[in-house]
């Protein structure tokens, strides 16, 4: 199976963790999905991922000591194979799994997704439990050696015939779910090892080549980033999704360096393969961190990342607990002209950028339309600007700029498109003639 023809279009959907991080259940699930279905599929919305340790016991419970509680208790079957946990997620009872979950989510015209850690339990490797189809137990595959910095489940997979076979019955019980998109995490950065910041590589040949043999069209997601761009031909090989950033939160800070990231990874974009801005910190957050809130993003700010993520044709993944969405913050999301940029058909290029301003300019090759945005950098109000020369459209013609997220059009007087910005904010225009 061509993993690139699943995945035409940069993945969009909601993600549990931004909103609720370990401590999302069925029900939260399930109203996510049914409030995508009514607003937001018909605008390309349809990924439902549940996030970080689903079958782990009482995750949440120790906030105040640890994001991901040592030794905790986990859902495992005789395989060495993790499954939700049925306390939060009921219908997973009998070895269902996430089958049920997955069902309903797929009755909505939506697809399903989860997270997981790169590697295998480390519990499964200290009691020695069975590797499906191979005589091998965990503890033959498990590299000891190989773990996260940040969270204590998993040890890496060996690079070896009995550890492909592990990846093989994971992936292989995903597809029976019914699963269509995993996050892979601990993987695409494995930052704790600085002299090889790259020691899961093996690992990700292992999902991609599970994949390819379950007969399912699964995404695979990897995090976290930011991803090393000398690997781009790898990431490009092996995955359809890759983290350019670590976690991505509500902070200008973050959002400004994005403009570097883009910069760096604009050539790397195609169909089916797509470096990842991570996700749209939107709306309400932080329940499950002990601090739920409103996005601390002003609105000028979340016009700017909108339209850099569309315009540089990032995954879309939405971080807001939907079903608290205000009126403005679903206009965002939905709107169609926007998002009509996240094709590959639309090749992303970015003109110039220092610390007061960033202009881009996207070509759609398919339709003719040429976009670009103008970013104000700084910290008020400014006028950017740019020549048609720099853009390379011809001077001298009568051209009219319709702005995507006012609806208002105008026609170009001059040889140069220039507009007074807020600080923080952006104006994105195609230039019709």
């Amino acid at each position: 199976m061509n993993k690139n023809k699943f995945a035409k279009t940069p993945p969009m959907g909601w993600n549990s963790y931004d909103y609720y991080d370990t401590t999302v259940n069925e029900d939260r699930i399930k109203a996510n999905a049914d409030y995508m279905a009514k607003n937001l599929k018909k605008y390309g919305w349809e990924y439902i991922v549940v996030d970080i340790e689903w079958y782990a016991h009482n995750p949440g419970t120790q906030r105040n000591l640890y994001q991901y509680i040592p030794f905790s208790q986990f859902e495992m079957d005789d395989y060495s194979r993790l499954f939700p946990d049925p306390v939060r997620f009921p219908s997973s009872v009998n070895g269902s799994g996430f089958k049920p979950l997955a069902d309903y989510i797929h009755s909505l015209g939506l697809k399903f997704g989860i997270h997981i850690m790169r590697g295998i339990p480390r519990i499964a490797a200290h009691n020695h439990c069975a590797i499906k189809n191979t005589a091998a137990t965990a503890d033959n595959i498990a590299d000891p050696s190989s773990i996260c910095n940040w969270n204590p489940d998993m040890y890496g997979v060996k690079d070896s015939i009995d550890g492909q076979a592990y990846y093989d019955s994971v992936i292989e019980l995903y597809a029976q779910w019914g699963v269509d998109f995993i996050k892979c995490d601990d993987i695409c950065n494995t930052s704790m090892y600085p002299h090889k910041p790259y020691s899961g590589k093996h690992e990700i040949e292992m999902l991609h080549s599970a994949i390819q043999k379950c007969n399912r069209p699964i995404v695979l997601s990897l995090s976290p980033g930011p991803a090393l761009i000398e690997q781009a031909w790898h990431y490009k090989t092996y995955a359809n999704m890759w983290r350019i950033t670590d976690d991505f939160w509500d902070d200008w800070d973050l959002l400004a360096n994005m403009f570097y990231r883009c910069e760096l990874w604009q050539d790397h974009v195609a169909e089916g393969c797509y470096p990842d801005c991570d996700m749209l910190p939107v709306g309400k957050l932080g329940k499950g961190f002990n601090s739920e809130r409103s996005t601390r993003f002003t609105k000028e700010e979340q016009y700017t990342m909108m339209t850099l993520w569309c315009l540089f044709g990032s995954p879309m993944m939405i971080g807001a607990e939907l079903t608290l969405l205000d009126d403005w913050t679903l206009s965002l999301l939905t709107n169609q002209e926007v998002l009509n940029l996240l094709t590959p058909k639309c090749k992303p290029h970015q003109i110039c950028r220092n610390e007061s301003e960033a202009i881009w300019i996207a070509e759609n090759e398919e339709t003719n339309q040429t976009f670009v945005a103008l970013f104000n950098l700084s910290d008020s109000t400014d006028i950017k600007s740019v020549k048609l020369t720099d853009l390379n459209i011809e001077p001298g013609k009568q051209y009219t700029l319709y702005e995507l997220w006012t609806k208002e059009s105008r026609l170009l007087a001059t040889d140069t498109i220039e507009a007074s910005i807020p600080a923080h904010g952006c104006t994105l225009y195609e230039i019709q003639w």
